[in-house]
């Protein structure tokens, strides 16, 4: 079992990065790829699913990122598949925040999660997710996180440069998504 990998990153794909360590390319799922460049060195922690027909890693840029994802996969009916595009369209406050307050609908905003499945996420780990730092970001990392989820949403960064300092980093990361999309429109 791997508990990180430290490399650089050699490849970048829409839905996983490949990071060279000692001449080995690890082929890593992310809920977001787009947060590392290629041809920096990174400390990614993975957790590796082993399964009859397959062998995979998914890989995080922050120990609670990945600790959020084991919860979640531990949850009946949510999997691989669906915990990450939870990771990478919700932040980990926000998401953390759900489950406690019992929100179906923030739930049930991400993809292939029904009433059903966001009721068993919340019976499955309400009070059980204090180990995962729930510390608000700064807001220059908040509105870092933005510009990560606005790649992950396929704009590229001239698009949307000159709206970042428009909008208020104090605000949620769902907040601002819906702000900067709302300019972007315009």
């Amino acid at each position: 079992m791997y508990s990180y990998i430290y490399g650089k990153v050699t490849d970048i794909k829409s839905t996983y990065v490949v990071i060279d360590n000692n001449g080995v390319g690890y082929m890593i799922y992310t809920p977001n790829p787009y947060v590392f460049n290629e041809g920096s060195e990174y400390k990614v922690y993975v957790y590796q699913q082993v399964r009859e027909d397959d062998l995979s890693l998914y890989g995080f840029r922050t120990e609670e990122e990945k600790d959020l994802f084991l919860k979640l996969i531990s949850v009946k009916g949510v999997g691989t598949k669906m915990a990450l595009p939870i990771l990478a369209t919700g932040s980990i406050n926000g998401i953390v925040d759900a489950i406690e307050r019992e929100n179906i609908l923030y739930l049930q905003k991400f993809p292939k999660i029904g009433e059903k499945v966001a009721r068993q996420m919340i019976l499955d780990l309400k009070g059980k997710l204090g180990a995962i730092s729930t510390m608000e970001l700064d807001v220059s990392s908040s509105l870092d996180e933005l510009v990560e989820v606005l790649k992950g949403l396929g704009y590229k960064e001239k698009e949307f440069k000159a709206l970042i300092p428009k909008i208020d980093g104090a605000l949620s990361i769902e907040e601002q998504v819906k702000e900067a999309l709302k300019l972007l429109l315009k």
